[in-house]
């Protein structure tokens, strides 16, 4: 375990905990920090786990002088250990969560606390995300919406919750019996958020509380056909979950989960994506260009992603789950 690293004498009793895990998180940790010191309500602890790093990050918190800013240290573990140990040492009911390259908007922890007022019995409270900076990107983080019926139901059906990470409030005592996280997969948060959905309620707030940034290091662009499979294997676990079968590894059924790969419709999102990060960097002309790639990459793919950006119900990862029915043997022996 690391260090506690006590920048000033913590806030008594918080009522929300946001966890923030940081990895060399330069240069955009300044703006993360100062969106979440500018919130609306302060009766909150800014929970950072500095898991290793080369960077500035570091030293960077430790010029912070505020009450509501606890930082720990440790040697580098990765991502899952990481927001597990966040679980175990938040002082509130709740964990908050926040990447280290997102905003939250100044109302968004008080529209939170407000949810979880009216919805103390959830598991899992989300709203949307817009992509950031918002005057140079288009579109919203592709997110699932609906009553908590329609959430779970999608999940029976075998889908994937979309959610984007930095907007999640968690009940930690559900979290925990859920399991937690689990495997240092690209994909552990999807993981949580079926077994959440499966036990209790999921709320979604259905509007924009968060600024979700596209960055060239992010896990989805160094990773992307790995993030695919890693979310197969999640929509895999399920499935197991749902049907009575035993699941098996990764590593043992990564050739037929491989097989069901999209890679046009993964080139195609990357092509997008390429589109928001040229924008956000100032070149519009580059922009462009990759968005007139992606539709020729494939264009049923960019015209399903334009649909659920006016979509309010259905919204799902994952692929059919006949499809992998159809290699029952290859998949569970």
């Amino acid at each position: 375990m690391g260090v506690l690293q006590s920048v000033v004498r913590p806030v008594a009793e918080p009522l929300l905990t946001i966890g923030m895990p940081v990895h060399n998180a330069m240069p955009w940790l300044p703006e993360a920090i100062d969106s979440l010191l500018g919130q609306s309500m302060t009766a909150f602890e800014i929970l950072v786990i500095v898991d290793g790093g080369t960077d500035g990050s570091r030293a960077y918190l430790e010029s912070l002088r505020d009450p509501r800013l606890r930082v720990l240290h440790q040697a580098n573990r990765g991502v899952t250990a990481t927001l597990n140990r966040m679980l175990r040492e938040a002082r509130s009911p709740w964990l908050v969560r926040q990447d280290a390259d997102d905003v939250s908007y100044p109302l968004r922890l008080e529209k939170l606390l407000g949810a979880i007022a009216r919805h103390s019995q959830a598991g899992l409270i989300y709203s949307l995300a817009e992509y950031h900076p918002r005057e140079l990107c288009t579109g919203r983080f592709r997110c699932s919406r609906g009553t908590p019926k329609e959430l779970r139901a999608l999940v029976e059906r075998g889908y994937l919750l979309s959610i984007c990470h930095s907007t999640a409030a968690l009940n930690i005592d559900k979290a925990l019996q859920a399991g937690g996280y689990r495997m240092d997969l690209h994909a552990e948060d999807a993981d949580l958020w079926w077994r959440m959905a499966r036990r209790w309620e999921v709320r979604c707030v259905p509007e924009a509380l968060v600024g979700f940034r596209q960055t060239e290091g992010s896990v989805s662009a160094r990773h992307a056909e790995e993030q695919q499979l890693a979310g197969l294997y999640v929509q895999y676990l399920l499935l197991s979950d749902l049907w009575g079968f035993r699941p098996r590894s990764l590593d043992a059924i990564a050739a037929p989960l491989r097989a069901m790969l999209r890679p046009r419709a993964l080139e195609a999102k990357e092509w997008l994506r390429r589109w928001n990060l040229e924008r956000a960097a100032g070149r519009p002309l580059d922009g462009t260009r990759a968005l007139v790639r992606a539709f020729f990459t494939s264009p049923v793919y960019v015209l399903r992603r334009a649909r659920d950006e006016f979509r309010r119900a259905g919204i799902a990862n994952g692929v059919p789950p006949d499809r992998f029915l159809k290699r029952k043997e290859l998949l569970w022996g």
